[in-house]
Parts: C-alpha cells; structure tokens; sequence
C-alpha cells in the first residue's frame, strides 16, 4: 500500500472520524466472522469422557476398586499422551488418562502456529505469576502453563531442537544407568518423528531423523525476509550455517567439517531455521494430535477423562510397604470427590509444576512443609518441589523498516483489517502466511566462551562452564517477525522486529512450594531468575551478541537504527555494561521451559525418582515429564518430553511382562469361583484376539449352570504368579480351583 493512500486515509479519519470509526468496526466484525468461520470445524478425534462418574466411583470403603485400571496416567500433557496411546497398544493392558483442562485441538488458537499466545489469558492455561524474582527488580513475572490435553506442546512456538547429546551422557552417569544416554535414547527421538524433506533442506541427514513416527516435523513454518537476514547476519559476525540443529552431533557439532570445529579456530556455533512441530497443512502438532487419534481413542482399554483434576494420591501399606493404590479427582472444587484403582501403577504427567504440587498435598515431599500446612507425612522427600529450572530469556525490540511484521495478526486500523482477511484466506487456502509463523523462526546456538564471538579482550572474565560437555552450547539466540511485551498481550503500535537471548544451562535454582492443603490453590511458583551471578553474565554476552547481529550489514535493509522511539532499543549498543544489566534484570522472563522438580538422581542429591522413574520408598508411583530432567537441556524441552514418553512406555510394558502377565491354558472352578473370571479376567471369543498376545482358555463348571459358560476364550488373569494369585482367590472366593500355567499347575 503506498504512502498516498495512507494519507488519504488519514485525511479521511481526520474530516470523517465518526465514518472511518463505523467503518472499521463493520470491518472487524466481518473479520472476527470470518475467523469463527474459517476455524470453526473441530477436529475430532474420537470420544473423551467428560461425565467422571463413568471412569470413576464416588464410594468410600472397598467398593471404589470395582473402578480399577492398570495403569492411571495423571495429566494429558506433552509425555502423558504419549503414555496413554503406547501403553493402550497392548490390549492386556488397561489404561485411563486423567485429564484437568480439556481438549487443545478443539481449540482454534491451539492450531494455528501463530495464535497460542492468545490462550495465554484464558480458562485454558494456568495464569501463574512467579513470586517477586528477587534479583529480577522484585518482579512477579507472568508464568503460563498449559490446561488442556497436549499439555504445553499445544501451547508452544513449536521449535523442534532437542539439545546436545552431551546432555543425555550427564543424565545417564548421574542416574548411572547408561539407557539414558544419546547413544541409547536417541532411537526414541527417532520413534515419535516423522520427518518430511524439503528440497529446499538438502543438506538434512534423513537418515538420522525419524520417518515413521505419529509427530510430524520439518520446515513447513513460515520463514519471513527478516529471518533469513538473521541468518545472514549471524554468518556476519561469525556464526556459519550448518543444515541439521538434531544431528548426531548435537547443537556444535564438535570436530565436523562444515559445523566450524578445528585445533586451530576453535569455535562452537550453530545456526539454521528451526524444525518445527509444523505439519504439512500449516497446522500445529501436538502430543495429543498426534497420539490421541481417532483410531487409538476407539481401544476399549483406553479411557481418557477430561476436566479431571487430581486432587490427591491414595496409599495403602502393602507387606510392609506404602504403595500408590489410586487417585482422587474432581471437576470442581465443590463437586464430588471419584476414585479410581491403579493395580500396577500410578504415572505423574502432569508437568514441572503440577506434578510436585499433585505429590505434595498427597503427603510426598518435604516433611517441614507438609507438617506446616497439616498434612500427614507419607514419605520425607525433600527434593518434591526443590531443584526448579527454567530457561531465562531476554529480548530486543527493533523497528521494522520494511513494514512487513506479524502486526497485522492484531488489527488496529481499517488497512491492517483488510491485510488481515487476506493473511486469514492465505492460510485457510494454503496453509502459508503469516498466520502460518511460529515465531521463532531462525536460531542460532553458540558458546559464552566462544573466543571469536567473545574475544578475551572484550571479555575478559572466564565464567564457570555449566554445559554437559565441551561440546554443548550454553546461549540460544532467535529472532520473530513482530516484538511484543508481555507474552504477546501488548504489541507495539508500529511495524517491529524482535531479537531474543535465552540462557541454555542456567545455575540459579528454585522451587515449587504449597501455598495451603487446597488442591484448588495454585502453588507457589519462584524460578530464582539470576540468583547466580553466573546467569546474569552470561546473559549480558549473549544480550551484547543480539546488539552486534542488529547492527550487522545483512540488516541494515530491515531494520530503522535511526528511530529514536525510547521503547525500542536502537540505541541500546551505547549502554555500558552496568547499564545493559539493568536492562536484562528488568527484561528478564520464561521461555516456558521449567524443569527438575522431581528430579531424576540419587536420593542423597534431592533425587525423587530412580532411572525407572519410581518414586523413592513408594510403590507403584512413578514420575514421566520434565520434572525428572536432571538438569535442563541445552534446548528445547518438549522433544525430550515425547522421548522420555517414549522410552518410558517401552520399560513400562517390559516390567509389565516380566512380572508375571499370567496367561492360563486351563481354568476348572466350581460354580462358586465363576464371577473370578469377571473380576480378575477379560473373556473375548478367540477368533477377535490376535493370538500372538495370549493363549487360548477352556473354561467348564461343575455342577454345570445354565446356560453351559463352555468353549474356547481368550482370558487374561490379572493377578501375578505366585502366592498373589492364591491369596486373591481365598479371599474373594475360598472354593477349590485348578490352574494350569504352562509348566505348572497351581492348587488353590
């Protein structure tokens, strides 16, 4: 649009304000239809349970167990769907996914790529605000989380970067079990990928990345002008582009040619356009759309509950032993109160935040602050809620001197409105456009010790290493098409640009902590922004470095350096160094990746969980999100979050196996014993089982009753070998009964 109509266009708000007003609010009328209709079909998936009194049992006493599973997931977040579809695959295997929020791919927002700031402000995401950052200026950062299934993969900016491999090694000689290391957890991030070449992308090693698996990634993300001016900018000040962020090699790319590694320039740097969680449609994929498919949400093992918010876990002393039995939920606080029975275990998916907050007011976690606010000790674990990281960023704000930025996705005049119904026909057409950003378009990965970005006389002070290895970054930069405040609620009113530094391996820890007993209070939240002064120097390099790419020459065409706005930061390279500290503990925020609260590590070292995520001194309760992370990764969280899932479903199935899943060949009862086989077994005709899961039963009765229950059935007991079996069977029943398992016949 030229610059005459622009003035004519302010001459005519100038002569007709009433008119233009009128206008513009018929305009944005017209738009927001055109967006209800655009986006108004829902995908649908397939049936969640929305009713608890289905899935669930209000009943006090023994009654409640008739609601039984084998395995209660808690939480549909980024792992947790993950372990609902793959556990569910195994038909012997009963399974029920509780979910608080509701469905994310129902949502408009959750699709388009560009839009999920927009939830931010909604039932749909936890509005946390962190507790005054102390060494942040006192401020109480806004912290979002998600509410619905998909958890925060359905709320991301989708970029698909997994971290270094090294961060997989310190994790596995932390644990000490070597399953956990890149070598042996990489097959996982293979597992969930399915990743579609681009000819545009040559360079990509296909033969590392996934191609069969439910979560499509690629380059589908729109990439604008000004991303692809980064790119050639970073190049500028010394950072070379290699093709693949996930190749074997990690983020640097340690002694590859092509990925600037050499005895005699030593340099660790990275830069590409990201992958994304972006399918070929534009669109978003999240766990729950990908692993929550209409197929899988049709098994009849499979049961997914939304609006069901845990509330707390239920114990019982086993042989000596306190063991996770089941969960108590609730769709509202005043609403009733249901239960479900977990025979084999109970699973925490509910995330770095919820996950601690679930085992807390369960009596799990430090035993001083459970006392504080009056609830029973089930077990001292101090490090429930302790250990909390997040990655720290900040941000620089820049004209746009093109006048082509994402401003348009928030329409504030009677041009943008018309530049918006085409963006929105673009996307729906296409899939394209700007709709189509997931923002974080370009990213380079590099080094604070890195001596030609940060040569030792501009930078004198060595900072302590806090990577996993010497290969391993320790500063992401990114850039986005348009600069906002606030997460995304304030836009400023021109064309912008935006550049971001965020802190990879931050030293600053901090916690998670009850504010009361009240499942319906939300917890305390305090990430400990720059507690270390560690964080807070090595986010002023990274923050000099983003100046230094603002002003390179590839930048120049993009970027007005001569706006003098004081809300925009084109004199920002003048500031001294105690000034831009200031700056950075004022700018200073989430990039929603917070971690380890339930850490993965030996007791002794706040550990919560073992290398099979088994909750130390608790039976049948196990721990699978990012909580575990013994320390954050040098990347972005959710590819970690599908592996874990991954890897976590697999060990979970096998223990599930090797633990005795006892199928039986022969079963003669009296006439007594026959509801066992209601109760303990699922009977199916043999013709509707695939045969290589179980064996085929012959089930007679004497006196025989009426009708004659005979033929062949398909059963599986639910119970383990041994002195299991016979104790369920004289307790529920007390009559005589033959079981013939493989080699041996069993005598109750």
């Amino acid at each position: 649009m030229s610059d005459n109509v622009l003035a004519k266009f302010s001459g005519l708000l100038a002569a007709q304000p009433r008119r233009v007003l009128w206008t513009s609010t018929t305009f944005g009328a017209l738009l927001f239809l055109l967006f209800r209709y655009a986006f108004a079909k829902k995908r649908k998936h397939g049936k969640y349970i929305d009713d608890l009194s289905q899935v669930g049992s209000t009943a006090q006493g023994s009654a409640w167990e008739t609601c039984d599973y084998d395995v209660i997931v808690v939480g549909g977040g980024t792992s947790g769907c993950v372990l609902a579809s793959r556990l569910s695959e195994d038909p012997s295997i009963r399974v029920l996914l509780l979910e608080a929020g509701g469905s994310g791919s129902a949502l408009v927002a959750t699709r388009i790529p560009s839009a999920f700031s927009r939830l931010f402000w909604t039932k749909h995401v936890y509005g946390f605000r962190t507790e005054a950052q102390v060494y942040a200026k006192g401020q109480k950062r806004f912290f979002p989380r998600a509410k619905m299934l998909g958890g925060c993969s359905s709320i991301n900016a989708q970029m698909a970067q997994y971290g270094a491999p090294g961060d997989f090694d310190q994790w596995a000689a932390l644990a000490g079990d070597e399953s956990w290391s890149w070598k042996n957890l990489r097959g996982y991030f293979n597992k969930f990928e399915r990743y579609t070449g681009d000819a545009a992308y040559s360079a990509v090693d296909t033969s590392v990345r996934g191609s069969t698996g439910p979560v499509r990634v690629g380059y589908f993300n729109r990439v604008s002008e000004h991303s692809k001016a980064f790119l050639k900018a970073c190049a500028q000040v010394g950072i070379p582009l290699v093709p693949d962020f996930n190749g074997p090699n990690g983020p640097i790319g340690a002694s590859r040619v092509g990925c600037f590694f050499s005895p005699f320039i030593f340099s660790f740097l990275y830069l590409l356009q990201i992958m994304t969680y972006v399918d070929h449609k534009g669109q978003r994929v999240s766990s729950e759309t990908a692993y929550l498919t209409k197929d899988v949400l049709a098994r009849p093992n499979l049961k997914v509950a939304i609006h069901a918010q845990v509330t707390r876990l239920i114990f019982d002393q086993v042989n000596g032993e306190t063991r996770a039995i089941g969960v108590e939920f609730a769709n509202s606080p005043n609403g009733p109160r249901y239960r479900a029975r977990a025979r084999k275990e109970v699973v925490l998916s509910a995330g770095a935040i919820h996950s601690p907050h679930i085992l807390l007011l369960s009596g799990v976690g430090p035993a001083s602050q459970l006392k504080e606010h009056g609830i029973s000790v089930i077990r001292d674990l101090p490090g429930v809620g302790a250990n909390l990281v997040d990655h720290p960023v900040v941000d620089m704000y820049l004209r746009d001197k093109k006048n082509d930025s994402a401003k348009v996705l928030q329409p504030k005049s009677f041009l943008e409105v018309f530049q918006t119904i085409a963006e929105v026909a673009k996307y729906q057409l296409f899939g394209t456009g700007k709709l189509a950003t997931n923002f974080g378009e370009s990213a380079a990965f590099v080094r604070s010790d890195d001596p030609v970005l940060f040569p030792p006389i501009d930078f004198p002070h060595k900072l302590e290493d806090s990577t996993s290895s010497p290969a391993s970054p320790d500063l992401e930069l990114f850039c986005t098409p348009i600069a906002f405040k606030e997460h995304g609620k304030i836009l400023f009113d021109m064309h912008t640009y935006s550049l971001h530094c965020y802190l990879l391996r931050p030293t600053s820890r901090g916690a998670v902590l009850l504010n009361n007993a009240d499942p319906w209070t939300l917890p305390s939240v305090n990430p400990n922004y720059l507690q270390s002064p560690h964080d807070l120097e090595k986010l002023m390099r990274g923050f000099r470095l983003i100046i230094k790419i603002a002003r390179a020459e590839a930048m120049e065409a993009y970027l007005d350096h001569k706006d003098t706005n004081p809300e925009l930061d084109h004199a920002i390279h003048l500031k001294t160094d105690d000034e831009l500290r200031e700056v950075v503990r004022e700018r200073v925020e989430t990039i929603y990746h917070p971690t380890s609260t339930c850490r993965m590590a030996p007791q002794e070292q706040n550990g919560v969980v073992d290398s099979k995520l088994r909750v130390y001194g608790i039976q049948g309760l196990r721990v699978c999100d990012a909580s575990i992370f013994p320390w954050i990764i040098s990347g972005h969280t959710a590819g970690g979050c599908y592996a874990i899932g991954e890897k976590f479903a697999d060990d979970l199935k096998a223990d599930s196996t090797r633990h005795g899943t006892l199928y039986v060949t022969q079963y003669f009862a009296n006439v007594a014993a026959l509801d066992f086989i209601e109760i303990f077994a699922q009977g199916l005709p043999a013709r509707s089982v695939n045969a290589g899961m179980t064996r085929c039963l012959k089930v007679s009765a004497t006196p025989a009753p009426t009708p004659v229950l005979s033929g062949v059935w398909s059963v599986k007991a639910s119970v383990t070998f041994g002195r299991g079996i016979k104790d369920n069977v004289r307790r529920r029943h007390g009559g005589l009964l033959a079981i013939e398992c493989g080699m041996e016949s069993i005598e109750v």
